[in-house]
C-alpha cells in the first residue's frame, strides 16, 4: 500500500509561486501514475496535473497549463510547481497515487491512494 504525504502549501500573494511536493512511501512507487487535485472552499474535488508512472507523459487541466509543472524524481516525490497564481488557485491540493492497473490522467477514481492535503492560500 502507498502512503503519499503532501508538503509546501502556504500563503501566496497573487502572480508569486510555490512548489509543493508529494512524498510516497510504501508499494512500488515507481510504477504508480501520480496526480493533483485540489478543493475550493464550497466546491467540488477538481483535477489540476498528473503524470505518468514513469514520467513520460504529463496532462494537465486547462486552468493549470502554462503555469503548472507536475514532475517526478527518481525517488518517492512528485512536485507541482506552481507560477503565476491566482485567486482561483486557492484551495487544499491533494496528491493521489493510482496503481498500474488503473491507468492515469484526471479521473479521481483512477486513484487508490490519497494524501491528507495541503493549503494553498492565494492574497490579492
Amino acid at each position: 500500500q502507498v502512503h503519499v504525504v503532501e508538503s509546501g502549501g502556504g500563503l501566496v500573494q497573487a502572480g508569486g509561486s510555490l512548489t509543493l511536493s508529494c512524498a510516497a512511501s510504501g508499494g512500488m512507487f515507481s510504477s504508480y501514475s501520480m496526480g493533483w487535485f485540489r478543493q475550493a472552499p464550497g466546491k467540488e474535488r477538481e483535477f489540476v496535473a498528473a503524470i505518468r508512472w514513469d514520467g513520460g507523459r504529463t496532462y494537465y487541466a486547462d486552468s493549470a497549463k502554462g503555469r503548472f509543472t507536475i514532475s517526478r524524481d527518481n525517488g518517492n516525490t512528485v512536485n507541482l510547481q506552481m507560477n503565476s497564481l491566482k485567486g482561483e488557485d486557492a484551495g487544499i491540493y491533494y496528491c493521489a497515487a493510482s496503481p498500474p492497473t488503473a491507468g492515469w490522467g484526471k479521473f479521481d477514481a483512477r486513484y487508490s491512494y490519497w494524501g491528507q492535503g495541503t493549503r494553498v492560500t492565494v492574497s490579492s
